[in-house]
């Protein structure tokens, strides 16, 4: 599977005409006390049914607490032959946080 660091994740959705989306794999409890700025939650367990919402994206950067659970998202969406390239952020949201990126 592909991998991004979260500052290679942020940039490929912060640029211009980019078709990427951040998808936040974690509860919503989880999701709710904090996430990655503009990620959106489809919860890991919601993800074979919900797989249709990305198929628009050209690109889809998965995201958890730590990178494991969107390990899994990540062949989760393989497996479901989803159109799109899809990556997963290393460390997620806890490295995403170290390295000082936008948090809501």
């Amino acid at each position: 599977m592909n991998t991004l660091t979260p500052k290679e994740a942020f940039d490929l959705l912060q640029k211009k005409g980019t078709t990427a989306v951040l998808v936040d794999v974690r509860t919503p409890a989880e999701f709710a006390d904090g996430h990655a700025q503009g990620a959106i939650n489809i919860p890991l367990n919601e993800l074979p049914q919900r797989s249709r919402e990305l198929e628009r994206y050209a690109d889809t950067c998965m995201i958890c607490a730590s990178g494991s659970r969107s390990l899994v998202a990540t062949q989760v969406l393989a497996s479901l032959g989803v159109p799109c390239s899809v990556v997963n952020i290393e460390g997620g949201t806890a490295a995403w946080y170290r390295a000082g990126l936008p948090m809501e």
